[in-house]
């Protein structure tokens, strides 16, 4: 089959490049509908009950947590001016607008859409009043507009505290902080439509800063997640630029050949475009993950460049023949490369296993583009390669460089003498790694892969300290009949709940429509602060026919009962505590809330963006182990095929297990914790590091035929022979994943730094204990596993005629 590849390769060469540029062309011109993720990235399994119980909630209660909050806590903001302009950024925020196109009567227009719905601060709140001629009650805001006098503000300010309804909400006793609330259009925020508009809200907030000196705070599920759209945005680029430049330094750092950095930045280059190009016509977005994409094409492309090349050129050194050397590489590693590529591939596309839609589409891309990067790297080398000179014994002076030889030869040194040394070191570092992964904690944070100086984390602590943070923590509360949940023994029994939930630290004060039953009271009374308490049974009769037909805060999107009124919600906010922490406290509110509704009578669940993620991060971190178990079973299968043999199938497993026991064992030690973005380094680096062994056994196989069945020449010569190309490819690979440590996101510095090591023990590995391993297995049994090779061998003598290769000088 090689030989024919081999063969179409050269024979077709002009006509292969101008397919390639053509579909470069066309993929790159869809690099503009390319699109970044900017809703929320859901990671719980579409049937799994706490998904559901989500989704339900939503829908009850039309409320997905959308609220960007801005704080401050200063004496000054209850001065006249400052109070004033508080109160006109509230307008101002609430004024922003996207531009959607849109077609009117066959014309295309540009219709403004307004990014928030409402605005709520201090004097953006409702009064409850009484209207005893109708019998109601009447939402009233507070203010219609800015106050126009410091006693007005202060006549203001004096309601607002009169309303317990709203303390902790937008007002603290002995604290000036306050809070302005923008509730944002999920709709239009999650369409590519609003960008730059939460950027426009944040300088008007800025602005009032700068304007007042009073240091404000911003939070919210959308503030977090258009910052977090913004980084990758901005690293995508980042990451080409690091992963293109270092790569090149280290090509001419190893080749000393500005045409071979050249022609291997050309094969990369188009791997970028053809990867971004191939996201768009697959209609996924660019999300924190699919942004590695780029990169991971340049490093493995890279990598399939330098085993090529340094292919050709030992092959050309051999007998001087440029044509035969290109075909040589086709024949003698294609088989190999593609098998590296492949695995690799499945590495990766072991993630669409899992239930996230996020590691699915990272899967499926991932896997699709290193098998094009084979394609691309084998047709552009053989081909552009085809075209230029002969390389000159300059370029290939770097086989025969000082530092490569004497590197090699201690390796081989190394296994040939001290293969005791080798097993003892190796079984120390088992141990360690087990003690080491022993130390292995689990954990995850909504925003806990930004750094801690970040200004999403510094004003997310603000509102943690002075109210207990902001990630939605909800409750849904179901009776069994229609209008049970309107009962006073009812109202009773949230209030009872929201007196213990109010004891625990990592919660914010909650309210439900006992809050709102409390509220009625107090307007009955005439907004006499003494009577905020619950209605009593003596006072339905009273109170009872001005309720309206639904329970709300005066905005309908706010409401905290269903309309049967079977279904109520206990609404809270909760700090960023980890999902250790959150999985203790949920299991502490559950018990809480079956004490008082008991589960005979009642159906609870506990829901709201930090519960589901929490959550989600469980599934994800499991699915993502289950994912790289498949990925060892896959080799493990691949492995069985290749040598029919259990044994062999140990020996080729082995040195790959190893580094990933001596990743974990540094996490334990470091106090690197399990998370959705550190359990994705086991798999990437697995898959990764088994095209080492996978070139090594290869060569084992070739000279093994080559030297009679001589187990220490095969094993020794394969060294020799893969040695220099493995050195460079883990290096390359090293300071490859290491540019991922330039990211904001610590999740991806992580991923860099860990994945980095691992492929360097994972080239130590492969070169010395896979050798060791090999030349310890019997020779009998040695012959019998390699006598049916799968990477066909060949002798020179057996190449193809090149006599009968011609490639064709005149135009095709």
């Amino acid at each position: 089959m090689w030989h024919k590849v081999a063969r179409l390769i050269l024979t077709y060469r002009l006509p292969i490049l101008v397919v390639l540029a053509l579909i470069t062309i066309g993929l790159g011109s869809q690099l503009n509908k390319l699109k970044l993720s900017y809703g929320y990235a859901n990671l719980l399994p579409p049937e799994d009950p706490a998904n559901l119980e989500f989704l339900e909630f939503k829908e009850l209660f039309d409320d997905d947590g959308m609220v960007m909050v801005i704080g401050a806590d200063d004496a000054r903001l209850y001065e006249l001016e400052n109070f004033q302009k508080w109160y006109n950024l509230g307008q101002d925020i609430k004024e922003v607008s996207v531009a959607r196109p849109e077609i009117m009567e066959g014309t295309a227009l540009d219709v403004r859409y307004p990014l928030v719905d409402s605005v709520f601060s201090v004097l953006r709140s409702f009064n409850l009043k009484k209207d005893t001629t109708l019998k109601k009650f009447n939402f009233e805001l507070l203010a219609q507009q800015a106050p126009q006098s410091q006693e007005e503000l202060d006549s203001l300010m004096a309601v607002v505290k009169s309303l317990p309804f709203y303390k902790d909400i937008l007002w603290k006793d002995d604290a000036y902080s306050t809070l302005l609330m923008a509730f944002v259009n999920t709709e239009i925020f999650n369409s590519p439509d609003r960008a730059g508009a939460v950027d426009e809200i944040v300088g008007m907030i800025n602005a009032f800063t700068a304007d007042t000196g009073i240091k404000t705070y911003v939070s919210g599920l959308p503030f977090i997640r258009d910052q977090m759209t913004a980084k990758v945005k901005s690293e995508l680029k980042l990451f080409i630029f690091l992963s293109a430049l270092i790569t090149a330094i280290l090509l001419f750092l190893f080749f000393r050949d500005i045409v071979l950095v050249t022609v291997c930045l050309l094969v990369v280059a188009v791997g970028v475009v053809w990867s971004l190009g191939i996201i768009t016509l697959f209609n996924y977005e660019l999300s924190i993950l699919m942004a590695l994409i780029p990169s991971l094409m340049i490093i493995i492309g890279i990598t399939n460049c330098v085993y090529l090349i340094n292919k050709y050129h030992v092959e050309y050194k051999k007998h001087g023949n440029q044509v035969l050397a290109l075909q040589r590489v086709v024949i003698k590693i294609g088989s190999a490369t593609f098998l590296t590529n492949f695995t690799t591939a499945m590495g990766f596309g072991t993630f669409v296993f899992t239930y996230s839609d996020i590691l699915k589409e990272f899967g499926v891309i991932a896997s699709v583009n290193i098998i094009v990067m084979f394609a691309l790297s084998i047709l552009v080398i053989i081909t552009v390669y085809s075209y230029l000179k002969p390389p000159s014994l300059k370029q290939v002076k770097h086989l025969n460089r000082r530092w490569t030889y004497k590197s090699v030869e201690v390796l081989v040194n190394i296994v040939s003498h001290y293969r005791k040394v080798v097993y003892v070191a190796f079984v120390a570092i088992l141990v360690l790694g087990f003690v080491g992964v022993s130390m292995m904690t689990s954990t995850g944070n909504v925003v806990d892969d930004l750094p801690d100086d970040d200004r999403v984390i510094t004003d997310l602590k603000f509102f943690e300290k002075q109210y207990n943070g902001v990630l939605p923590f909800e409750i849904i509360i179901k009776s069994d009949s229609a209008g049970k949940m309107t009962k006073l023994s009812n109202i009773k029994r949230l209030d009872k709940l929201q007196k213990k939930l109010a004891t625990y630290p990592e919660l914010s004060r909650s309210i439900s429509i006992a809050d709102a039953s409390k509220f009625a009271r107090q307007a009955f009374y005439n907004g006499s602060k003494e009577r905020y308490a619950l209605i009593k049974s003596n006072e339905q009769t009273l109170i009872g026919p001005y309720f309206s037909s639904q329970y709300n805060t005066g905005n309908q999107e706010h409401s905290f009962i269903d309309s049967t009124f079977r279904k109520t919600r206990v609404s809270a906010n909760v700090a960023d505590i980890g999902t250790v922490q959150m999985r203790a406290l949920v299991k502490r509110v559950e018990a809480e809330i079956d004490s008082i509704f008991p589960p005979s009578k009642y159906t609870t669940s506990l829901t709201g963006t930090a519960v589901a993620f929490t959550k989600g991060s469980a599934y994800m971190v499991s699915n993502l182990a289950m994912s790289l178990i498949i990925a060892i079973l896959f080799v493990a299968l691949l492995m069985a095929v290749l040598f029919r043999s259990v044994q062999m199938v140990l020996i080729s497993l082995i040195p790959n297990l190893v580094p990933l026991l001596f990743t974990a064992a540094i996490m334990g030690y470091f106090n690197i914790p399990i998370k959705p973005s550190t359990v994705l380094v086991f798999s990437i680096a697995f898959g990764i590091s088994v095209d080492d062994t996978i070139h090594y056994l290869a060569k084992f196989r070739q000279e093994l035929k080559a030297n009679g069945w001589k187990i220490k020449e095969a094993v020794i010569s394969a060294v020799r022979e893969t040695g220099v190309s493995m050195m460079y490819t883990s290096i390359i690979l090293f300071f490859g994943f290491a540019v991922f440590i330039a990211s904001e996101f610590e999740g991806t510095q992580a991923l860099g730094i860990l994945v980095s090591v691992t492929l360097l023990v994972a080239m130590f590995s492969n070169l010395v204990l896979l050798p060791t391993l090999l030349l310890t297995i019997d020779n009998r049994f040695t012959k019998k596993i390699m006598h049916e090779p799968l990477f066909v061998i060949f002798d020179e003598e057996d190449d193809i005629d090149v006599e009968e290769l011609q490639i064709r000088k005149g135009p095709h």
